[in-house]
């Protein structure tokens, strides 16, 4: 590995440490706004700066230019299917929306769009944690994207699971994944890349950010989710 990935991705441990470590004490210290939305906003900022970074990473590796990455996001828009006017029973609300048409449409993107070339290729959902409920929603979200982006790369990045499986133990050389998680991949045509950073599973009285309960980001874990990531864009290299 090159020193300046490795210094990079050392660079994220230290931005995550900092941010865990000191957004209890931030919230603390915020009057304005409630504890828990302060740590929300902060998980959340943290996962996609981390998610982007790491893509950055890895697209340098690979020895690309810079210029030819971006993350500029734009809504995409579904567009509504006409066939679905022949469903509508009533006349009138058929009718309308017959009327209506070019003007009915769901504007949808994700945490990080990755764009190669200008061209959107990858989308990251970023969740400080996932259960299956939010698979759900993001492979329904995935489903709707790909009939606009039909070769979008599908990612799911998090710092923790709540998957159940061995999702948890991301250091494992295989994972198996869950038995409810795979059984929802099953009726989507997703291939959902779900990448874990941090180890053991998700608990909700046990939040990282309480120093009892924090968890270390190691660099071996941070390493291996930028090759899964070089994987996904090799093919625009």
């Amino acid at each position: 590995m090159k020193n300046s990935t490795r210094k990079q991705l050392a660079a994220l441990i230290d931005a995550y440490n900092l941010l865990v470590k000191g957004i209890e004490q931030q919230a603390e210290d915020d009057e304005d706004r409630a504890t828990g939305g302060i740590i929300r906003a902060g998980k959340g900022a943290l996962v996609e700066s981390i998610a982007r970074n790491l893509i950055e990473t890895a697209w340098l590796g690979m020895e690309q230019p810079k210029e030819r990455l971006s993350f500029e996001k734009k809504v995409i828009l579904i567009q509504i299917k006409p066939e679905y006017i022949q469903k509508v029973k009533s006349p009138e609300v058929a009718k309308w929306i017959k009327d209506n048409i070019r003007d009915f449409h769901y504007g949808i993107k994700t945490d990080v769009h990755v764009n190669i070339d200008g061209k959107f290729v990858c989308g990251v959902e970023c969740k400080a944690y996932s259960e299956n409920a939010m698979i759900k929603r993001i492979l329904v979200d995935f489903t709707l994207l790909r009939q606009i982006v039909p070769d979008l790369a599908c990612v799911l990045f998090q710092l923790e699971s709540q998957l159940t499986g061995d999702y948890s133990k991301p250091n494992n050389p295989i994972i198996f994944g869950s038995k409810p998680t795979h059984t929802l991949l099953s009726h989507f045509d997703v291939d959902l890349n779900i990448i874990t950073i941090l180890e053991g599973e998700r608990k909700v009285k046990e939040p990282i950010h309480d120093p009892k309960f924090y968890k270390e980001l190691k660099f071996e874990l941070l390493e291996k989710a930028m090759l899964v990531f070089q994987k996904i864009l090799g093919k625009w290299a």
